[in-house]
């Protein structure tokens, strides 16, 4: 099974991810392990991806196809993949087909989550997290015990969550058009309990 998993933030994409990883027995590839694990191992991509990141700017495209082809060389690849994070604009996807061709592996689909905007700026902005232990609350869906020592995350607050989103929303513009073009997009439905969300990502990879 080899699947790219697309969702805006607080869709509960990592959650999924996890559990299909899991399910189909296959590595989750995230560009941003990647491109930390390639800085900490000091390879020549890695030095490379080191110095954008420092200098604050974007690692090019052609670093990170480079990082995905290594990636998929390693064995634990050879059953399926899932692609987290990666890619999210047109020229990305185009890099990443010339690759997949170039080895003789196909994509099974592209999932996307959709949930609501309203629900999404509401998931992220309710959430805190307790300073003691680290663990995440919302003080809707899962309100915190009374002595927890909470915090609200900088990245969680309105104006950063809308930013995010704005983001996310002009990058996949023309991603899942393009996708749908090529008959592998497959919108799920991502309001409801994590294991329901689960069952349709299931039914609509036709393994449910």
């Amino acid at each position: 099974m080899r699947i790219i998993l697309v969702g805006p933030p607080a869709s509960g994409k990592g959650t999924q991810a996890k559990v299909l990883c899991e399910k189909f027995a296959i590595p989750q590839i995230s560009t941003g392990d990647m491109l930390r694990e390639a800085k900490a191992k000091g390879t020549k991509l890695g030095k490379e991806a080191a110095e954008y990141m420092s200098a604050g700017k974007l690692v090019p495209d052609s670093v990170v196809i480079g990082l995905i082809d290594e990636r998929l060389k390693q064995d634990d690849t050879k059953g399926g993949f899932l692609l987290d994070g990666f890619p999210r604009t047109v020229p990305q996807a185009d890099a990443l087909g010339k690759l997949m061709a170039d080895k003789d592996i196909a994509l099974d689909a592209v999932v996307q989550i959709d949930v609501a905007r309203e629900l999404l700026v509401e998931r992220a902005v309710l959430r805190r997290t307790d300073k003691r232990t680290g663990q995440i609350y919302h003080l809707k869906y899962n309100p915190p015990p009374p002595e927890a020592e909470l915090e609200h995350r900088a990245d969680d607050r309105e104006e950063t969550v809308n930013k995010r989103l704005d983001q996310y929303e002009s990058m996949t513009a023309a991603l899942l058009p393009y996708y749908e073009g090529k008959g592998l997009l497959r919108r799920v439905n991502g309001v409801g309990k994590p294991a329901e969300i689960t069952q349709r990502i299931l039914a609509v990879l036709g393994k449910g």
